[in-house]
């Protein structure tokens, strides 16, 4: 009676042919996971700055409304940034106080800021573009507000990606 003796452990050519395999896949798979994580932060990048723009506008807009439309100037923080970065102007109290207020929006580098009174809040850090104006020369109750965001993604790449624009109409 012959036996037949089971092999066990696998040859060597069976072992380079795994490795040889495997290595082909990994080689078409990693450029397109590194594309489908580049697409996934683009994408998440985008959602980020829209909604960042949009709360930006919100606030704005909000404000610039209840504006008294003979106290807007339209200006510039310092000289290094566009004469229409910053836009300042009083509003009017709360129903509990009635003195008016003193509001400031303004670009300094890439940060927008709120400046009411003393305090001093940051709306963006992403902030490319801030532009104010009056879109039209006999009609100073109307007011254009433009923004562009900006945002650094992967490999020192930035994403210009939101910019919003927006005409307000002065209330006061």
């Amino acid at each position: 009676m012959v036996t037949r003796r089971r092999r066990r452990g696998v040859t060597l050519m069976e072992l380079i042919m795994v490795v040889a395999i495997t290595s082909i896949l990994f080689g078409v798979a990693a450029p397109i996971l590194l594309q489908a994580n580049r697409q996934f932060i683009m994408v998440r990048t985008k959602l980020e700055l829209q909604q960042e723009a949009r709360g930006i506008m919100y606030v704005l807009t909000r404000a610039i409304r209840q504006a008294h439309s003979d106290s807007i100037t339209i200006s510039h923080a310092n000289d290094s940034q566009p004469f229409y970065s910053k836009i300042t102007f009083t509003k009017e109290g709360s129903t509990t106080t009635l003195v008016s207020q003193t509001l400031v929006f303004q670009q300094e580098g890439t940060t927008l800021y709120q400046l009411f009174g003393v305090n001093k809040r940051v709306l963006s850090r992403n902030l490319q573009y801030l532009e104010f104006t009056f879109p039209r020369s006999d009609d100073m109750s109307i007011i254009s507000v433009s923004i562009t965001l900006q945002k650094s993604i992967y490999e020192g790449r930035t994403k210009a990606l939101h910019m919003a624009s927006e005409k307000v109409r002065v209330m006061n």
